[in-house]
């Protein structure tokens, strides 16, 4: 893969062979986003976790004490009263078969789904479609549940769900450029801690084989696994 001027500059900038404390991470990552847009700050945490043992399997969702930066479209799966209860809440888009056939048609303006229990069996008749994106509603991150007030809520304010990819790594957004030091700092603490207390107790040795922060143009800073599971 070629990397810009930008990228490369940045890169020779800092030794990547170091693992950083949090704090200097950060300042790192902050330095490394040279785009002329306000570039999107993830965590890319490679796991001990063999994800095809289903008991080794993690998701989950912790709520980001600053947010994302991100404005975040909710759709709701839901009728009569709870329908209501979502609109008040502030969901972009709430329905039921109407969205179904909306979504079967291609139509994927928004970022989250959160559907009541009793209309899941709706939602399954386009999980092939929801699947592959990320977007199928869980239980397990709050996103199958009849508190579509809360839910709204706690996504609104900068929600955000973690779980395996097929290599193993867990890729989360933690805030923005623009995000003070402190800001993306204590997001990642929160983030962290939700994925340590996360750890399947059938994983043997490392839990956090490589903990890397990067910004969406440039190169990623690495932290040091062994302190942040120790802190």
């Amino acid at each position: 893969m070629k990397h810009g001027k930008k990228y490369l500059d940045a890169a020779k900038a800092y030794d990547k062979s170091v693992l950083y404390d949090l704090s200097d991470a950060v300042a790192q990552v902050k330095k490394n986003a040279v785009a002329k847009f306000d570039e999107t700050i993830e965590a890319h945490i490679r796991t001990g976790c063999d994800g095809r043992h289903a008991d080794q399997q993690i998701r989950g969702a912790v709520v980001l004490p600053h947010g994302t930066g991100k404005t975040v479209r909710v759709l709701v799966f839901a009728k009569g009263e709870k329908a209501d209860e979502a609109t008040a809440a502030g969901a972009d888009y709430v329905g039921a078969e109407d969205l179904m056939t909306k979504i079967q048609g291609g139509w994927f303006d928004f970022d989250v789904i959160v559907a009541t229990p009793d209309m899941m069996g709706l939602v399954g008749r386009i999980g092939r479609v929801l699947g592959p994106k990320g977007l199928m509603p869980n239980p397990k991150a709050g996103t199958v549940t009849m508190d579509v007030t809360k839910a709204i809520n706690d996504i609104k304010a900068g929600k955000v769900e973690y779980r395996l990819d097929k290599a193993n790594i867990i890729h989360v957004t933690i805030g923005k450029a623009s995000f003070t030091e402190e800001q993306l700092s204590d997001n990642f603490q929160a983030l962290m801690s939700a994925i340590i207390k996360a750890r399947p107790s059938t994983v043997k040795g490392s839990y956090l084989k490589n903990v890397t922060i990067a910004p969406t143009m440039g190169p990623g800073v690495r932290l040091n696994p062994s302190k942040l599971q120790a802190e």
